[in-house]
Formats: structure tokens, sequence, C-alpha cells
């Protein structure tokens, strides 16, 4: 224990095991970036003498003798483990260090996304199978890495009748996958844990309701656990998206607004920016009429996030590991942002002795929807 944080790596082709004492001597940084609407990366940085064997090993890990390295970063803080990371190496780079003797080697990776944009399955043809059971049957082959699909059914089923068409793979199994979501308004990611050397890759709508995290607190004395934060306001970005829906009977197009509001994007903020931007759905007169609300309506909350704030802390003094994806307070920067947040992204860096986080968060405006943050 250091600090009031430990550090576990793991690192080993498709099954990944705890490096050495020797590896974990030479690591002197660690970074990992949760983005909500993005791949997930990673990188590692070694100082390693210029004799050491621990330089032959890692570049061969990234050659093609071992296609598939991969890398689980473990902390746990206050007795809790958390997964930061199960991911696989991308790309190594050495560069000279401080002195003659010493080199610094650094390693990249994506978190296990990745793997499924290894191979092209152009072709698989999928008979009188729905969205999400052919998501549930692409991600079922990748089992061997801890990968679990977690698959929220979509109120737009559609059922293809096989004597009149039958649907093919376009591309890799992560653009295909992501394709599929996009096609009634849900998000694809995979994220590591709960436990080591397993993954849930999720395949549903964008969730920003649950029991928020413990609350960010800044000028506030003792109970202050965030170094700093920035608060935004744009009120130029919130878009209203519409959807033409077409008549049968007329073949005309009605224009019909949509909202950003639904049961599992509800307001955080009292007060929201007026729109000045109105967007049409893109080829919104070929679905039905509910097929492109609910695209419509993901589209809104995406871009109806007009307050933002922006800080770091240190791990240790907060007491717990700031996760993505997840609700979390902010209090003490004033009554227009104080309240709750959507958590668009967090950084990890950790260094010997040093556990810090940069985040980003986000909401739709102005004033808490609360009488009191959640601590």
């Amino acid at each position: 224990m250091v600090s009031g944080f430990n550090l576990t790596l793991m690192i080993g082709p498709v099954v990944p095991v705890p490096v050495s004492q020797d590896v974990l001597d030479a690591l002197t940084s660690v970074s990992v970036t949760i983005n909500s609407d993005s791949v997930s990366v990673f990188q590692l940085e070694f100082t390693l003498s210029n004799r050491s064997p621990l330089q032959t090993i890692f570049l061969l890990a990234g050659g093609a003798s071992i296609p598939l390295v991969r890398v689980v970063i473990i902390v746990t803080v206050g007795g809790a483990a958390e997964v930061l990371m199960d991911g696989v190496m991308t790309n190594h780079e050495i560069r000279p260090g401080s002195d003659a003797s010493h080199s610094v080697l650094t390693i990249t990776g994506e978190d296990l996304s990745k793997v499924m944009d290894y191979f092209d399955f152009s072709g698989i043809p999928y008979p009188a199978m729905p969205n999400e059971a052919r998501v549930a049957l692409i991600v079922a082959k990748y089992a061997f890495l801890g990968i679990i699909p977690l698959v929220i059914p979509s109120v737009l089923i559609d059922i293809p009748i096989p004597t009149e068409r039958i649907p093919e793979q376009k591309g890799k199994d992560l653009a295909y996958v992501k394709a599929l979501a996009d096609e009634v308004g849900y998000v694809f990611y995979i994220e590591p844990g709960p436990e080591p050397g397993m993954s849930i890759a999720y395949w549903g709508p964008e969730i920003k309701v649950g029991v928020p995290q413990k609350a960010l607190s800044i000028n506030m004395d003792a109970a202050t656990n965030i170094e700093s934060v920035s608060c935004s306001f744009n009120s130029q970005s919130r878009v209203i998206p519409y959807v033409l829906v077409q008549i049968p009977q007329t073949h005309v197009s009605i224009p019909i607004p949509i909202p950003d509001i639904t049961p599992l994007n509800p307001p955080l903020g009292l007060i929201s920016p007026i729109p000045l931007n109105f967007e049409p759905v893109e080829n919104s007169a070929k679905y039905s009429p509910i097929r492109a609300a609910v695209i419509g309506l993901t589209k809104a909350a995406r871009t109806s996030e007009a307050a933002s704030a922006s800080g770091s802390l240190n791990v240790v003094r907060y007491g717990a590991v700031l996760k993505a994806r997840r609700l979390v307070g902010l209090r003490g920067v004033g009554e227009a942002f104080d309240g709750l947040y959507y958590v668009k992204s967090v950084t990890s860096k950790i260094k010997r002795g040093e556990f810090k986080q940069d985040f980003t968060l986000t909401r739709n405006g102005l004033l808490s929807t609360l009488p009191q943050v959640p601590v």
C-alpha cells in the first residue's frame, strides 16, 4: 500500500497474469482515459536500463509472434478494488532517458473493443434476427476474453422475413455493432470489470439516471475533496432535431421537432438555453415514425449538454475512484452550477505515491433540479 492506494498490473497473451516486481519497479507512470462517447485508451511508461532484458520482452510482446497482448490495470482505494482498464497493446515506443544508461519505454493501447476491429466478417448472414440478436451473437464470439454481453432490446423490434431479405454483416464487428446501435438510437461500449479479467459489452440506450457517486466538493473547508474545477455554459450548442414523417395517403412530409428529455435522460438543470438551431434527422422519411422519433431523441440528448465542468481531484482525498458514464454531485461552485452532472470522461494519472483524476462533467442547463446535492 502506497499513499492510500495500491496498483496491480497484469500483462499476458489473451490471459493476463500479474507482472513481476522488476516490471513494477520499472513502471513510472500510468494513464487511463475513459470517454463516454469514444474508445477508452491507456498508456504505460517504463524507465529501463539499456541492458535490461525487459526491453526485449516488451518489444517481442508487440511483435507478430504474439498478436494479442492484454493489459489489466487495477487500483485498490480504501479496500475497494476497481478495474481501471482491460485492453490490448497497440503501440510501443522507446526514447532516450535522462542519462546514457537508461531509456524510456512507452506502451499505449485501447480497450477490448479493439479486438472487435481486427477481422472483416462481411457477408455473414443473420436470417430472421433483429438487431439485438445479431449484437448478442457477434459479442458471444469474444467470450474467451471474459466479455459478457449486456444487450437491451429496442422498442423498434424489426424481424426481417427470410423470404424477403436476409441481413448480412457489412465490415468489421465493431463498426457493424455500432451501426446497428445508431439505427435505433443506442450506444455501444465495453466497460472493464466488475472483476479482473471480465468486461461488460453494453449495447443499449445511454442512461443518465441512477445512484450518484460521492459528491465533488470545493471551497468547503474540511469537506473539500477536489483540487480544482472550472464551469462553463454554452448557450449556442443546443440543437432541436426534427424528423420528416410522410403521410402515406398524400405522400406529404411533415416536420416534427423532437424534445431532448426522456425517462433515461431527465433534465439535470432547471434552466436550459433556448435552441437556436434546428437540424433534420438524416433519412428520417424512410423510417417508421417511431424509429425516426427514437433516433431524434438520441440526437437531441447529445446536443443538449450546455453546462459543463472540468477539474481534477486527488483520489486518496476523494476516497474513491470517480467513474465515467455515471452521475455525480458537484457543490461549492455557486448556485448556478451546483447539482447533479453526468460524468462525460475521466483520465486517471498514476505515479509513484500519487493518484489523480481529471474529469469532465456535463448537463443540460443551469440551477440544480434538487434542493440538496447528495453527498
